[in-house]
């Protein structure tokens, strides 16, 4: 008899740990799945109303920054004097930007003139700074966070232009803004959208209400999410983000307003789960 050979134990299988779904990919395909086209219907329905939006870069990158900031917490007509004041207080002597907002713009537009000498604005005394910007709020907060982000930009980059973000995706040009304290996704958004027309969509206080009346995003989303929820609902038309944000922007303030929403006025009311907690 050949000799028996003990069986060898089969090695224990090791675990493989699964992936967490991607919450917003997640939301986007379940939206694709019971809701059909509501994001597209939306937005069709709104140009109906007001009209179909093209996109125009509206100032320098560095200027749209900065504006940004401004209107942080702030209402976009104070935003504008501030930034005219920052413009007289600290001339460049650069040509005159134009300033063309378009209909998600919550102010007047700013009036034709040369971006600030950012250099001088970053090396302003800290006192004088916040007394050029008092008409747009909140100065003492403001005013540090401007020049922080101005050295910051000079310190990485030699100079204070930012239109190298253009030449870098839109991701990677997101992820370099946020490293930046005081900027989050939605002004790195703003920035990216704006100047460059890069899909990402900022998420304000109006698209956000808008966004979840309609169902666009879950109604206990934070910003950040419902932020990456509109680029996956997005990715299979990155053209539309531009169109996306004005249009839902101005919606919020023209007729989904917070109070007292012009529900008779709204083209997509019958898809509106403010409006039928069962529309489809």
């Amino acid at each position: 008899m050949s000799p028996v050979v003990p069986k060898s134990k089969a090695k224990p299988k090791r675990k493989v740990k699964r992936r967490r779904p991607d919450p917003a990919l997640a939301w986007a395909k379940r939206l694709g799945r019971t809701r059909p086209r509501l994001l597209e219907d939306t937005l069709d329905a709104l140009t109906s109303i007001y009209g179909p939006q093209v996109w125009r870069r509206r100032l320098d990158p560095t200027s749209e920054l900065i504006l940004t900031i401004l209107t942080q917490n702030s209402a976009d007509t104070n935003a504008e004097k501030a930034f005219v004041a920052l413009r007289a207080a600290y001339p460049s002597g650069l040509a005159d930007e134009i300033h063309e907002p378009g209909v998600g713009w919550g102010g007047e537009g700013l009036p034709p003139g040369a971006p600030p000498d950012w250099a001088a604005v970053e090396g302003a005394p800290i006192e004088e700074l916040i007394d050029v910007i008092r008409p747009g709020g909140l100065g003492p907060t403001k005013a540090p966070r401007i020049q922080a982000t101005l050295r910051r930009i000079r310190e990485e980059r030699g100079d204070h232009s930012l239109e190298f973000l253009g030449e870098m995706g839109p991701l990677a040009a997101r992820d370099w803004l946020t490293t930046i304290p005081g900027i989050g996704k939605k002004t790195a958004s703003v920035l990216l959208l704006f100047c460059f027309n890069q899909p990402l969509m900022p998420v304000d206080r109006h698209v956000e209400r808008v966004a979840k009346r309609i169902g666009l995003v879950p109604v206990k989303a934070i910003p950040d999410l419902a932020t990456d929820q509109f680029n996956a609902m997005l990715a299979a038309a990155p053209e539309r983000t531009y169109e996306a944000h004005v249009l839902l922007i101005h919606h919020g303030r023209a007729i989904c307003q917070a109070r007292s929403p012009k529900h008779d006025l709204c083209p997509i009311r019958h898809r509106c789960r403010f409006v039928d907690p069962k529309a489809p």
